[in-house]
């Protein structure tokens, strides 16, 4: 396994927690790929290892041409850039509690090698728990909290995720990395916890003003609302009010854009087919006591403000 691994710094925190995230199949919202990213730089966290890309990743399948392939960019005949897949940890912390964040490819062969180095990071570097995050589109309200589903590897911990307002998936199919890792988990012991958010998504019955319907490319809504989650869970405190302004941005957005879609196309009738989205819609609240005075304490200095 040294040979998949190399750490260049080791957290000393008394508690160690990590959230994971891929650029991979299930990433609707870009909730896997562009959370992790995003937590990585508005909190400052550092580079301290990786899993080397060796045996993960192949460079071509006759007939897909550019699918697979690494992408370089070239100037004058020289190489600018080349953008090769990379399986990075990155930490945040003091010395009480410490936030390892993973951001990988999904790997294209010899998953149970990746799995088996996965673990070994997690052991190696103390953490107590993992949290996946991924996202799925499918028809809900924009405006409402998402219909977050989840999956987790030891039994014990169902009673604490009863808790979270999450739906308990019951899907049965093609795995993401995500759940393909709870075998794993189960085997070495570990606590590991996949959460997904549905991530709104309208193809009005396909219709030629909108052939391709509409989704949500960046759903800033589904990030804040599973970080509340894991931020109450790994007892984190990190700041997420930019997150929330930039959830309350999307839905603005959302409103003026459907606004304008079901003045320029009345023939989808928007209204009534989001009207009868939030008549089915049941919605879940996650509200742990201390984000509601930490909310309603918020919203009082904004208003003296």
């Amino acid at each position: 396994m040294s040979n998949q691994l190399e750490f260049w710094e080791k957290p000393e925190a008394k508690e160690i927690y990590m959230l994971a995230g891929w650029r991979q199949w299930a990433d609707a919202g870009s909730i896997s790929s562009a959370l992790p990213e995003y937590l990585i730089e508005r909190n400052d966290a550092r580079p301290i290892g990786e899993i080397k890309p060796t045996d993960f990743y192949m460079f071509q399948i006759p007939g897909t041409h550019h699918f697979l392939r690494p992408v370089v960019k070239l100037k004058n005949g020289r190489r600018q850039k080349l953008e090769v897949r990379k399986n990075e940890f990155y930490y945040t912390g003091d010395q009480d509690k410490g936030l390892v964040i993973f951001l990988g490819d999904e790997p294209h062969m010899n998953v149970e090698l990746y799995a088996e180095a996965f673990f070994a990071a997690a052991k190696q570097l103390g953490v107590k728990r993992i949290g996946a995050v991924g996202g799925v589109y499918g028809s809900m309200p924009y405006d409402k909290e998402r219909e977050v589903s989840c999956v987790f590897s030891l039994k014990h911990m169902k009673k604490e995720l009863d808790d979270y307002a999450l739906r308990f998936s019951n899907y049965e199919g093609g795995a993401t990395i995500g759940s393909y890792l709870l075998d794993r988990a189960e085997q070495e012991g570990m606590e590991y916890v996949v959460m997904y958010a549905f991530v709104p998504a309208y193809d009005f019955d396909g219709s030629a003003a909108m052939p391709n319907g509409i989704r949500i490319e960046n759903d800033y809504k589904a990030w804040y609302d599973i970080m509340r989650r894991f931020n109450h869970m790994f007892g984190m405190n990190l700041d997420l009010a930019h997150l929330r302004e930039r959830s309350d941005e999307l839905i603005n957005f959302m409103d003026a854009k459907m606004t304008e879609l079901e003045q320029e196309a009345p023939s989808l009738k928007i209204q009534e087919y989001l009207a009868q989205l939030d008549e089915q819609f049941t919605e879940r609240h996650f509200a742990p006591l201390g984000d509601v005075w930490e909310q309603g304490l918020a919203d009082l200095f904004g208003d003296e403000e």
